[in-house]
């Protein structure tokens, strides 16, 4: 168990004997810290460079500029396996030529422990994963689901592990088994202590998993939060959009001190207050609010807009309806039991406490 740090960290592909090859960062300007024991992911679109770093905490690739720290000790020349650091893949890697116990086993076997240590420590393992009764069992006839455990066990074995790195470790599980061990994952960071990041492009995994996800966008980091900060405190229209669902509404828009807020030719009404504290920053800003916070009505009301039913999708719980107000398209919640149609007139307003405020991408207030 340890904490991890990424400092100043930069790297580009394109590094070649130290001179520039169409230079081109895949990530840059890295810094963060994930406290020892601490639950996190990495989470974004593919291509924005969470398996790089993941590369670069592990070992397997150092970085053109910066340091990797493990509690406090620089480690960034120090090879994979002298950073005791555990790496789960993104598909499940086990020795078909050994059944579950010797694949778990392996590691322990390969440091030369003593086996009847090893037998203890793998049934320990075994019983936190819920595979103790597979022990016996090759590896061949496993579920993808067990065989990514016994990949996890093969990880954790060690009791010197520093860390746990997870890369989109749930890609080839059926979607029914992807709860549970997701939640498995989850317990055993918690029963055990273990610092452990995962990767993911997928919110709904990083959100129920981590206690803080950092959000990355093009090699950078865009935010790190909690799911709730992130949700309800978006420090960018990028996070504002890629957390939730649906996304953050947003209407680049023109402000005026009377409270005007308008949109090629839809206009609304803010108080003057927020308008003036919106035109410190400039009158054209970007305006968000969340589908969930938008009031949808189906008689007027005071201050509310008129629009109408463009989509009605049925969510089970809730549904989501998008309405067209002229040029602008809002989509909001509406319970199960409401009766909306496509192409009625319903109408809308945006409590001011729920609204948020950009300019040039960045959250004001």
């Amino acid at each position: 168990m340890a904490t991890v740090e990424l400092r100043d960290i930069w790297h580009s592909y394109d590094f070649e004997g130290g001179k520039k090859k169409n230079w081109r960062y895949a990530v840059e300007d890295i810094n963060i810290t994930y406290e020892n024991g601490t639950a996190v992911a990495l989470l974004g679109p593919s291509g924005c460079g969470k398996t790089t770093l993941l590369k670069i905490i592990s070992g397997l690739l150092k970085p053109t500029k910066g340091k990797v720290l493990l509690d406090g000790k620089d480690i960034t020349n120090l090879s994979a396996k002298e950073r005791h650091i555990a790496q789960v893949f993104q598909f499940p890697v086990v020795y078909d030529s050994m059944n579950v116990f010797g694949n778990i086993a392996f590691p322990l076997t390969n440091d030369g422990v003593d086996s009847s240590a090893i037998r203890k420590r793998v049934y320990e393992v075994a019983e936190i994963l819920e595979i103790s009764d597979l022990l016996k069992e090759p590896t061949r006839n496993l579920t993808p689901a067990d065989k990514q455990k016994v990949s996890l066990g093969r990880g954790i074995v060690r009791p010197n592990t520093a860390a746990v790195l997870l890369d989109e470790p749930l890609t080839v599980i059926d979607p029914k088994a992807q709860w549970g061990l997701r939640r498995k994952l989850k317990q055993v960071q918690k029963e055990l202590n273990f610092t452990m990041i995962y990767v993911t492009h997928d919110q709904h995994e990083a959100l129920t998993f981590a206690e803080l996800v950092t959000v990355m966008q093009v090699g950078r980091i865009d935010q790190t939060g909690t799911p709730f900060d992130l949700h309800e405190n978006p420090e960018s229209t990028f996070v504002g959009y890629f957390i939730g669902s649906p996304g953050l509404n947003m209407v680049s828009c023109f402000v005026k001190d009377d409270g005007e807020v308008s949109y090629n030719g839809t206009s609304f009404h803010i108080s003057r207050d927020l308008a003036a504290r919106a035109l410190e920053y400039g009158n054209e800003l970007t305006l968000g609010i969340r589908p969930e916070y938008v009031e949808l009505g189906m008689k007027k009301r005071p201050e509310a807009m008129a629009g109408m039913v463009k989509l009605v999708e049925d969510a089970g719980a809730y549904k989501i309806v998008t309405v067209s107000m002229d040029t602008l398209n809002l989509k909001c919640r509406a319970p199960e039991a409401m009766k909306v149609e496509e192409g009625e007139t319903v109408w809308l307003s945006f409590p001011e406490k729920n609204l948020k405020f950009f300019k040039d991408g960045k959250k004001i207030f």
